[in-house]
């Protein structure tokens, strides 16, 4: 028959072939690019968790050995001075122990429930700092925490998402301006549009989540190494431990091992409140704004690794469906055709359907084909007029791809919104 190519051998088409496991990852790359993000991203956190596990065992196993032998040998010599058993002495430690976790301290601090302390402390339950210093004790109490939290931390994190809606609104509206004087003072807009710069305007213009996030990251700097020089002096704490302690407060992580706020009395007290109060309030909303701008980051890596794994595994794939593509026209009703037909239809790149090759290599074919592809050619239609009407095609190797999640609620969505993600836009 005329037009007819030479076919490659058998053992080569064999060995371009893949596996059915493969081709059905690969398939499942395609029909659902957010749950391969999401399996991605959790893959990532769980080596991130492991990694962090083994480093910090490296670092703080020895110490805490070493500790430990220290306090068994002084248990042991105070047993011996005093004539006390090991036992008993445990007992003691246990009860002690129990005191200082209900409040109660030799060293007479300021009381723990009065309404200050709990003022406190509700600050910590709401905005989930949790630093484990004041907790409730009585049945009662621990009952209108579990209600008290569950309606206080939701209205917090709903302060959060405004925080940062009108924070990064501000940093769009500076940024913008100085875009448009930079525009202005380059001397490339026309004459007529000198005075009336309003005409001129960026409508579709969104800051760089590159620019966004580092003067988020500056001012949380700035934030923590104001309140490090604030709690250095009152506190009595290194200035690294005081970094530390803003750190672990603003990013809601809340240890416990340092508390400010703890001493029965301050130096000018009621302006050390309300500043300790200022700084945690703007050292959690800035946080909390540079880890969902970082958020987008991560996204951002984790599309470019699905992109760059989708593509690896597309192109193998029509590297060994070509054979086939030479050999069968249009086969809407074989098995590999169906493998096929759940393939984003509106993918470029290496993830086109090599159906064109196919129509154009000459063969003849029936009417049934016909009919058949031409109802393939309908619905994968349907399809692109219903992602083209959302907005979003899921698709990884084309040229219209979306790079965000699927949600659009909370403070991703707010990001999304607001920000571009794209180098191009800075």
């Amino acid at each position: 028959m005329m037009g007819c190519t030479v076919l490659p051998p058998v053992p080569t088409f064999r060995r371009q072939l893949r596996t059915p496991a493969e081709q059905a990852y690969c398939r499942s790359l395609h029909l659902n690019e957010d749950n391969g993000r999401f399996v991605l991203l959790a893959i990532l956190i769980l080596v991130y968790l492991l990694c962090g596990a083994a480093v910090f065992s490296a670092i703080e196993r020895p110490s805490e050995l070493r500790a430990h032998g220290r306090w068994n040998g002084t248990l042991l010599n105070f047993s011996e001075t005093f004539n006390i058993s090991l036992q008993e002495l445990n007992s003691f430690l246990r009860e002690y122990e129990a005191a200082i976790a209900a409040g109660i301290r030799a060293d007479a601090l300021r009381p723990r429930w009065d309404f200050t302390g709990a003022f406190y402390f509700v600050g910590t339950v709401v905005s989930t700092i949790g630093f484990g210093m004041t907790t409730p004790v009585t049945i009662a109490g621990k009952v209108f925490l579990i209600f008290y939290g569950l309606l206080g931390c939701a209205g917090t994190i709903l302060f959060f998402n405004l925080f940062l809606e009108r924070i990064i609104t501000l940093l769009a509206v500076v940024m913008k301006a100085v875009r448009e004087r930079r525009i202005r003072n380059s001397g490339l807009l026309p004459p007529g549009i000198r005075h009336d710069f309003s005409a001129y305007s960026l409508p579709g213009w969104k800051p760089s989540v590159y620019h966004v996030m580092l003067i988020l990251g500056l001012s949380a700097i700035t934030i923590s190494c104001c309140a490090s020089a604030m709690y250095t002096p009152v506190e009595g704490w290194a200035y690294l431990d005081s970094l530390y302690f803003c750190f672990v407060t603003f990013s809601t992580i809340g240890f416990g091992d340092f508390v400010s706020s703890q001493s029965a009395a301050y130096e000018y007290q009621s302006l050390y409140r309300v500043a300790n109060f200022f700084f945690m309030l703007m050292g959690v909303c800035c946080i909390y704004s540079l880890f969902n701008v970082i958020s987008i980051v991560i996204k951002q890596v984790l599309n470019w690794m699905l992109e760059k794994m989708s593509c690896l595994f597309c192109q193998r794939c029509n590297n060994a469906n070509a054979f086939l593509g030479r050999r069968n026209a249009i086969r809407p009703g074989s098995k590999g055709r169906q493998r096929r037909f759940g393939q984003p239809p509106d993918s470029d790149g290496p993830c086109d359907s090599d159906a064109e090759g196919r129509r154009l290599s000459g063969e003849m074919i029936s009417m049934k084909d016909l009919a058949a592809s031409s109802k393939v050619s309908l619905a994968i239609m349907q399809k692109q007029l219903s992602e083209s009407a959302n907005g979003y095609p899921r698709t990884v190797c084309g040229s219209s791809r979306h790079n965000g999640f699927s949600g659009g609620v909370g403070a991703l969505g707010i990001m999304n919104n607001r920000l571009a993600e794209t180098s191009n836009s800075r």
